[in-house]
């Protein structure tokens, strides 16, 4: 047996571990307070902040290199959410163009997202396997080329536009599944949630501005396909620096794992499956991913019809401008507030991830309700509800991205992202356009069909539709409260796999007989290649 520079043994997965190896790792005890970088090799103390660390997979990136590379990721992140509901800003003369009803709106988003989530299995797989830089890269070139060419499709040709939507979800696949994992191998404890809160502040962010910048340049040029001519070219930008800023960090750095290597992709997907909170966590994110879903695409219409109906003026920049403001503020807010809260909690619970995710989804419900209800009669009362029940929902973003990070051991976090992504999608905001458009078309068939157009009959079919949004608040609120009782246990599953040594050869805890007849346990340890340059995989 070799021994590297730093005394630790180097092995090879190519031959069973003999009895004397086995007692040796299981008696070799890790303290979970301890430091969590070996031998403190790439880590740098942050300044101000006793026992959190930035790690860096190798001398080439800095501390500073490392906090820029997470500004490109909430640059690139930022730009993702723009493109996405850039749509719903000019959603409504997208609807004069091609002529088309509140169903076939909807479907502009559902052909999207399930692009998107049926392509993040591919990237979750490829990206705890390869580069993730080149891959990143790649699919943002494609999103940005088909975001432009979506901007020329002829009125006639609907089809068309909706399969060009179809295929940008592919490109936008390939980031999102990705990027969490670099921040997650960069830094650790609580400046990773710091950095992951910085990280999702883009989601609120840019969708606001999606639809201002949306709204607002189709109303300068006169035409919204300007709308999303102007993304394109700031994807062009972030390819460049993802190229130049971006260095891939070695996976599981900043927990001391990357001694693990990759296990079979049905092996990792049966893991995740027996992770209780990733399971639970994962259909608690479905929910808010439903009601975001709904309310992205159609608040807007929504609203601009409902103020038509009592006889105001209504013009849908201005209504694109009001809502996008209010997103970017609740999302400020409400990100921070949650990571913040669920910072602190930590110390004295170590469920709080969970328990503050069910409280924003919980405290969501009643102000939607009455939002949706009082839009009726009186609407900046209406906007004001809307507010505070989006900083609710938006407690929960930087939080569950967390969660799955600390549950899962580092080899499995891009293929964990996209399950996550896979399920709460397909069960959550791939559905939830296209369910409210069918609902309020379905509603709209009690009135007459000269009347079916008119704004009151829009704003109270589209209204009716939407109650079952709060409905939903309630469900996923249920979902993280269960995932309460399952967090620490899996939590210190996974730090025991990815720092105790014991787990190099896939021991727990429980075992206490070792014989040779363990010579045909599988090792999760992979010898180090110092020629090893992220291109090929682990195996």
């Amino acid at each position: 047996m070799e021994s590297n520079e730093n005394g630790e043994n180097g092995l090879a997965s190519t031959r069973s571990p003999s009895t004397v190896e086995l007692m040796a790792v299981k008696n070799e005890k890790k303290s979970y307070t301890s430091p969590i970088v070996r031998n403190n090799e790439g880590a740098e103390t942050h300044v101000g902040t006793p026992g959190v660390v930035v790690v860096t997979a190798d001398d080439s990136i800095s501390k500073s290199r490392a906090y820029f590379m997470v500004f490109v990721l909430l640059f690139i992140n930022l730009l993702n959410y723009m493109d996405r509901f850039t749509i719903a800003g000019v959603l409504v003369d997208i609807q004069h163009y091609y002529s088309i009803g509140n169903s076939e709106a909807g479907l502009i988003q559902t052909v999207f997202i399930i692009s998107y989530m049926i392509f993040s299995p591919i990237f979750g797989y490829l990206g705890d396997r390869y580069n993730r830089k080149f891959i990143m890269g790649g699919g943002i070139t494609l999103w940005s080329l088909l975001t432009l060419s979506g901007s020329f499709i002829g009125k006639d040709y609907f089809w068309a536009f909706i399969l060009i939507r179809a295929a940008v979800g592919i490109g936008e696949a390939s980031y999102s599944t990705i990027a969490p994992t670099i921040i997650a191998d960069l830094f650790a404890k609580d400046l990773r949630t710091r950095m992951l809160m910085i990280f999702y502040f883009a989601i609120p962010v840019g969708s606001g501005l999606g639809y201002v910048v949306g709204a607002n340049l189709a109303k300068a040029f006169g035409a919204w396909q300007w709308a999303l001519r102007f993304t394109p070219a700031l994807g062009i930008i972030c390819v460049l620096l993802i190229f130049i800023v971006l260095r891939e960090p070695q996976r599981g750095h900043a927990e001391g794992g990357t001694h693990l290597h990759n296990s079979s992709y049905l092996q990792d997907l049966k893991e995740l499956a027996r992770t209780k909170s990733f399971v639970l966590s994962t259909f608690g994110f479905t929910c808010v991913a439903f009601v975001t879903g709904a309310l992205a695409l159609w608040a807007p219409s929504y609203m601009y019809n409902a103020i038509k109906a009592q006889g105001q003026d209504a013009d849908e920049g201005d209504i694109a401008f009001i809502f996008g403001g209010i997103t970017v503020a609740a999302g400020f807010i409400g990100v921070a507030l949650g990571a913040e809260a669920s910072r602190r909690y930590k110390r004295i619970n170590p469920r709080a991830d969970p328990l503050v995710c069910a409280f924003g989804l919980l405290m969501c419900t009643p102000f939607l309700f009455f939002g949706l209800w009082l839009s009726e009669h009186h609407i900046p009362a209406s906007w004001a509800l809307i507010f505070f029940g989006e900083t609710f929902l938006c407690l929960n973003w930087s939080i569950i991205a967390d969660i799955l990070l600390y549950v899962v051991i580092p080899t499995r976090r891009s293929t964990a992202e996209a399950v996550q992504i896979l399920v709460s999608h397909a069960l959550g905001d791939a559905g939830s356009p296209y369910l409210i458009g069918v609902i309020s078309d379905a509603l709209g068939h009690g009135y007459p069909v000269d009347r079916r157009k008119s704004p009151s009959v829009q704003s109270d079919t589209l209204r009716n539709a939407f109650y079952v949004t709060p409905f939903i608040c309630v469900i996923g609120g249920a979902f993280f409260l269960a995932t309460a009782l399952f967090i620490q246990k899996d939590r210190e599953k996974a730090e025991r796999v990815t720092k105790d040594s014991s787990s190099y050869w896939g021991l727990r805890d429980s075992d206490e007989d070792i014989s040779e007849d363990d010579s045909d346990v599988e090792p999760i340890l992979r010898s180090d290649d110092e020629d090893f340059d992220g291109l090929q995989p682990f195996a």
